[in-house]
């Protein structure tokens, strides 16, 4: 099976990567040269890096490497079975290629967007054939991280949506299937995770060191939000969010932040500038944490809790299965544990009464409740337990 890939960034060329070390040839294309050298270059290092390290042999390194091809026209993607699209997300610009693919490609080709914020149904829109367009949403970078959300569009045909999957999972990925909503599963529900803190820190109730020390060791968490948001960029953060805020017509559960804008407007975008909410410079100091055990815990429980009611509103609205939502949180973001289990764990009513005392201080809609997780309170049942309350 051929595979052809429209973008050779960061993304475009980690795609490229999973596939030819899958055994695909691999259709590389960008209009922009210095990207394409950039990616052979890329894709050279990492596997001459996997050779080494003895993950793959020297022959198998060579081999992989060959099954890559960097093209500067789409005209030679007449042969691919699947075209991913992994550029700017810009929709009139994803439309416009995905109506020029459909002049080059075979009737039968799946057409993918890896699109991580936008509407994989308006893409499909631009088609004749929307039927056998699909989101691919892969994680950066798509060589190390497991997961992959599968987002159908309305009008996707479920015959492409299993072929999708099943090509997918013979990469070795978790998929896990997500409807077209904004942010899918990842980027929806792991917006308090950022979003809660800053909220915290522009309150005053504790600075970014004391957020991250209390996420770390109280919740377990690899990175503290702060730390995340350095190392994804400033920019790129406040942009999904702003992404998601608007496109759930501002829902105030996603609004963004003055703190983040001012630093992205900055240029203080984290650990690729150098500062963002820590200082990277050589000896740069940075604030220590207040270890004050019951702050932490404050701090945990009440990002936490806004997790919990994120994940549990997107079952509730049906974006994905609750197995799936856990496997996006534990292996698209490694968190330490899956959300809806937590909140088993805490207990459903716990955390119903912890989002109602939010909402009485607060008086925002951003507090309110899932009427599943109230319902479930009522009703005295779990996500994963059998049976009812004890």
């Amino acid at each position: 099976m051929k595979i052809a890939i429209i973008g050779a960034g960061s993304m475009g060329r980690g795609i490229a990567q999973v596939a030819a070390m899958h055994g695909h040839e691999v259709l590389l294309f960008d209009q922009n040269p210095d990207a394409l050298t950039q990616a052979r270059d890329f894709l050279l290092k990492i596997l001459n890096r996997l050779a080494a390290k003895g993950k793959i042999s020297d022959a198998d390194a060579k081999e992989i490497f060959g099954r890559v091809y960097l093209v500067d026209t789409m005209s030679g993607f007449a042969q691919a079975s699947l075209v991913i699209e992994a550029i700017i997300e810009n929709l009139d610009i994803k439309k416009s290629v995905f109506k020029e693919l459909e002049t080059i490609v075979p009737r039968e080709t799946i057409l993918a967007t890896n699109t991580s914020s936008l509407s994989v149904s308006a893409i499909a829109a631009a088609c004749d054939f929307p039927e056998r367009v699909i989101g691919i949403h892969f994680f950066n970078p798509p060589g190390l991280m497991k997961l992959v959300e599968i987002t159908p569009a309305i009008q996707t045909s479920p015959n492409i949506t299993q072929q999708t999957k099943k090509i997918i999972d013979s990469w070795g990925k978790i998929t896990v299937l997500a409807k077209d909503t904004p942010g899918f599963i990842v980027n929806r529900v792991a917006r308090p995770f950022y979003g809660e803190a800053l909220r915290i820190l522009d309150e005053g109730i504790a600075d970014v060191a004391t957020i991250d020390h209390a996420m770390k060791t109280v919740g377990g968490f690899r990175m503290g939000p702060f730390e995340l948001m350095d190392y994804i960029g400033n920019d790129i953060n406040y942009t999904v969010t702003e992404t998601v805020f608007n496109a759930f017509y501002q829902d105030p559960r996603y609004k963004p932040s003055f703190t983040q804008k001012r630093l992205a407007e900055a240029g203080y975008l984290g650990r690729k500038s150098g500062k963002g909410y820590y200082n990277y410079g050589e000896n740069a100091e940075n604030p220590t944490p207040d270890k004050d055990s019951q702050l932490a815990k404050a701090i945990f429980q009440r990002i936490l809790v806004m997790l919990i009611n994120e994940a549990a509103d997107a079952l509730f609205w049906q974006v994905a299965s609750k197995e799936d939502i856990e496997l996006a949180m534990t292996k698209g973001v490694n968190y330490p544990k899956g959300l809806l289990h937590w909140a088993d764990d805490i207990g459903i009513d716990t955390c119903v009464k912890m989002l109602d005392n939010l909402y009485d201080t607060y008086h925002e809609d951003r507090y309110r409740c899932s009427p599943l997780l109230r319902q479930m309170a009522r009703e005295q049942t779990w996500f994963f337990r059998e049976g009812v309350w004890v």
